[in-house]
């Protein structure tokens, strides 16, 4: 069962909005599972080709690596067309609510395990980006799900509301640089990595200081 198990990645575009400017985006929306069910993780811009990837399967859960607008716009439309439950951490609930104003969803707990064609992904809250930012760890495909926190080339953006440069750096180290060096870090907007590409450039980030 577990050899059906895999990845994909639909890209969609739009806008970021946050403190007053408003930036053009392209973010990756991931779909974990096999040819059942699937975990859809982020939820952004636009419905429809996250849905056209999802195909006939049942959506387990929306799980949303932070609340940044584009991260979550189609949140509560996925979730009505497909049943399931929108999961973001209650950190970043007031990002939320800028977005989705009276709309409830479930709490993302770090720790949480999510399960899903027969494996079971862990979440790991890794403030800085965003207070209630988390990364979501697939131990069996050697895949993390980095968010906003960990980019190709560093740590996500932190010169905005709610953000902090130093958290991020600590969570990165302790949360993220910790796993499996091999580990493929498959990020929110633009190319991937991995842990072993990144981690011996920790020291130059901070010394840059963003």
């Amino acid at each position: 069962m577990l050899g059906d198990l895999r990845v994909e990645k639909v890209v969609t575009s739009g806008t970021f909005s946050l403190d007053g400017g408003t930036w053009d985006v392209d973010n990756n929306v991931w779909i974990v599972g096999d040819d059942d069910e699937v975990i859809i993780i982020d939820a952004a811009h636009s419905a429809a080709p996250i849905l056209e990837g999802v195909g006939d399967r049942t959506v387990k859960a929306i799980v949303l690596t932070h609340g940044h607008n584009d991260h979550v716009t189609v949140a509560p439309e996925l979730s009505k067309e497909t049943g399931a439950p929108v999961y973001l951490h209650p950190g970043d609930d007031m990002l939320w609510n800028d977005t989705h104003p009276g709309v409830a969803h479930e709490d993302l707990e770090d720790g949480q395990k999510i399960s899903v064609a027969g494996t079971e992904l862990t979440v790991i809250n890794t403030p800085g980006h965003s207070p209630g930012s988390s990364v979501i760890h697939l131990p069996e495909a050697g895949v993390l799900f980095s968010g906003d926190t960990l980019f190709q080339g560093g740590p996500g953006a932190t010169g905005r509301s709610f953000s902090s440069f130093p958290t991020i750096i600590s969570s990165i180290k302790e949360k993220i640089f910790t796993l499996d060096a091999e580990t493929k870090v498959y990020t929110g907007h633009g190319d991937g990595t991995t842990i072993a590409a990144e981690a011996p450039h920790l020291e130059e980030w901070i010394k840059r200081g963003h």
